[in-house]
């Protein structure tokens, strides 16, 4: 049995992922604030785990993996997708306790759930597994007014590739999925319109979330021994690359 936490799994692209490593016979833990939320994600899923989960709180992250050590015993694949797209403002606007916040659920908060994973696969027999972490587009390029977003995003870059070189002795590897314009709940507001680097609001094409979890299921089918480092997914004319 191949078993996973999907952090963030309440809704949006956590909530595809987890739905499609369910339905390809994985033993998934939906994890995320709301537990209303999350019995939605497992649609009363025989292998589906529900654990209310704080992420950025070390507390209620360390119930969650024991709750997986207790129900499998084991780990293999850690998805930490919860996310918050914290203020939209210029950073003279920016409320300190608001980036901190953003800080807590983005960085913190994936650096929790990877420790405490990092443990469990570093300890079990077999050693190993795997973790993919959701960087986004502003891994690579902001958005206007999105600096603690961005500065979230760009961090996970480098705890992907620090946990990459930090697994190495134990089995573990480290994988990021940086995603443009997947269509869901959360992202709605972008086909109608999205403030771009000129000062314009102009609409941006987006793409099936279902794709997402095509991606994230292929980096998390590969064997140990080889890795996806770093994976990008976007609409295909979303203005990323070029000038606009």
């Amino acid at each position: 049995m191949r078993t996973a936490v999907v952090t963030g799994a309440g809704s949006g692209i956590g909530r595809v992922v987890a739905r499609d490593l369910l339905a390809d016979g994985w033993a998934v833990a939906v994890a995320g604030r709301r537990a209303d939320r999350l019995e939605e994600t497992a649609e009363e899923h025989e292998s589906a785990l529900v654990v209310p989960t704080d992420v950025a709180d070390e507390g209620s992250v360390a119930e969650l993996f024991a709750a997986v050590r207790a129900a499998w015993g084991r780990l293999d694949l850690l998805v930490n997708n919860a996310g918050t797209f914290g203020p939209a403002a210029t950073p003279d606007e920016i409320d300190v306790a608001e980036w901190r916040a953003t800080v807590d659920v983005n960085l913190t908060g994936s650096f929790l759930c990877a420790r405490a994973a990092f443990a469990l696969m570093r300890a079990q027999d077999p050693q190993g597994g795997r973790i993919v972490n959701n960087g986004s587009i502003s891994a690579h390029v902001p958005r206007p007014g999105s600096a603690a977003y961005t500065a979230t995003k760009h961090a996970i870059t480098g705890l992907t590739r620090s946990l990459s070189l930090d697994g190495r002795p134990f089995g573990i590897a480290c994988g990021q999925i940086d995603i443009g314009n997947a269509a869901t709940d959360m992202t709605a507001g972008i086909a109608a319109g999205a403030r771009q680097a000129d000062g314009s609001v102009r609409p941006e094409p987006t793409f099936d979330a279902r794709h997402v979890a095509d991606a994230v299921r292929y980096m998390a089918g590969l064997p140990l021994d080889a890795n996806v480092q770093f994976l990008t997914i976007t609409a295909t004319t979303m203005p990323f690359i070029g000038r606009g």
